[in-house]
């Protein structure tokens, strides 16, 4: 273990220049002669090109009843376009030695490349045929589908899967969050060509676009890259309006299946990413379970008591709704134990707050570890970037990071874990029946 942990700080030692000069890196901003603005950091040290973008929308854009429109779109974007057919365009993809993928998320749809610089003209000709004229074969959405199918009838049988989306639906009720991102059997099928024509105008429009470059490539050329890729799509979405809510705290749900492990999930209140408490609150978390190795529910939990391989907390931020969510797993015959030392923590958290040197320590990680969390590769740069846009933090907002992490001060650590952690949390208990898991644990 001493070897291991000597050769981790070494391979740490090797990195953090790069990740230091990442750090302080230039952020330009690039706005195109159609005006699409984009966020670039210039690297000509190595002969890559990352591009990271997002339209807003998402899979809560999903019609009532055609659940999994959004998702069953962004696996056909290599499937054929232009005048190319989905052959034809993997051919062509595979030529330019490019990597394209699109992801469905919750508040919008995601796509990137990565690319070497000497081919980024076939690479950008050919996302710019994915962006602007996929063609929604029926062929390949029939083969799509039914991948698609095929997952969503193996969730059918996953304990974990169907707790989620009962889960979803206690905490989110009928709200588009409390929806399968994948979709149904029946919503999936009802799905046609049509509806994925329509659902790409309205969600791929420049007025809900967000867009990070890194790599060898410079501000002139990617202004010229920029009109191409994105210039000739609509200027406004025509997205349906999404409701603000929050989760319905207080409840206990229990999907009882007989397994030797059971999963505990809770949700307290979150916090907006604008929220003048937001770092606050982070640190607050990560002093609670989002420091892997040092947060208190890691040390109750595991390291005192050994009930669980992991335990965590995480603050989840969506565009309409926000939580603090704590997830574990232990054994079925301890899952009342567990989760009545989990509360435990919590509440004491809430009544009495951080010390001064959990603060401090936390602090210091936040700060330090940042450039390696997200800025270790030209695509988690890029990544990374679009989330600033999205957040609405500004192009600056790397250097005031520290500062503002910094100025929190427990007394503003202290008022955040009161007013997160003090409500009655929704609970949810994947397993046998505590009772039963309870006795079993007597045997």
């Amino acid at each position: 273990m001493r070897a291991l942990a000597t050769l981790c700080f070494a391979i740490f030692f090797l990195i953090l220049p790069a990740l230091a000069a990442h750090a302080g890196m230039n952020i330009q901003e690039v706005k195109s002669d159609k005006g699409i603005t984009a966020w670039l950091v210039e690297d000509h040290t190595v002969p890559i090109i990352a591009i990271r973008f997002v339209f807003d929308g998402g899979t809560a854009q999903d019609p009532v009843g055609k659940e999994g429109l959004a998702n069953l779109m962004t696996g056909l974007f290599d499937e054929g376009a232009g005048d190319l057919d989905s052959d034809a365009f993997q051919v062509k993809l595979d030529d330019a030695g490019a990597e394209m993928s699109f992801e469905p998320q919750r508040d919008g749809i995601y796509g990137s490349m990565r690319m070497l610089s000497e081919q980024k003209d076939a690479a950008f000709d050919l996302l710019t045929l994915a962006v602007n004229k996929p063609r929604f074969d029926q062929a390949p959405l029939d083969r799509v589908r039914a991948q698609v199918l095929a997952g969503i009838v193996a969730n059918e049988r996953d304990p974990n899967a169907i707790a989620q989306r009962k889960w979803l639906r206690a905490i989110y009720g009928e709200h588009p969050y409390s929806r399968p991102d994948e979709g149904t059997r029946e919503s999936i099928a009802a799905i046609a060509p049509a509806d994925l024509g329509a659902f790409h105008r309205a969600s791929f429009a420049r007025d809900g676009l967000h867009v990070a470059v890194v790599g060898d490539i410079d501000a002139a050329t990617l202004k010229r890259k920029l009109d191409q890729l994105f210039g000739d799509l609509p200027q406004r979405q025509a997205l349906a309006a999404i409701a603000d809510t929050q989760p319905k705290l207080g409840q206990q749900v229990e999907v009882d299946y007989d397994l030797p492990q059971t999963s505990l999930q809770f949700a307290y209140p979150g916090v907006k990413r604008s929220a003048p408490d937001f770092f606050a609150a982070v640190l607050m978390n990560e002093i609670l379970g989002g420091g892997t190795f040092t947060s208190r529910l890691y040390d109750e939990v595991r390291e005192k008591r050994g009930l669980a391989y992991g335990v965590d907390s995480n603050l989840v931020d969506h565009q309409h709704s926000n939580a603090l969510i704590i997830t574990t797993a232990t054994r079925s015959d301890r899952a009342s134990e567990t989760l009545a030392i989990v509360r435990d923590v919590v509440k004491t958290l809430a009544e009495q707050g951080p010390t001064e040197a959990e603060l401090d320590a936390a602090k210091k990680y936040m700060i330090g570890a940042y450039a390696i969390n997200n800025l270790d590769s030209s695509g988690s740069i890029a990544a990374t970037l679009v989330e600033l846009q999205l957040d609405r933090l500004g192009i600056d907002y790397l250097q005031r990071r520290a500062g503002l992490i910094n100025a929190v001060t427990l007394d503003d650590v202290k008022a955040a874990a009161k007013k997160l952690l003090s409500p009655a949390p929704a609970i949810m208990v994947v397993g046998p029946p505590l009772a039963k898991a309870a006795g079993g644990g007597k045997g």
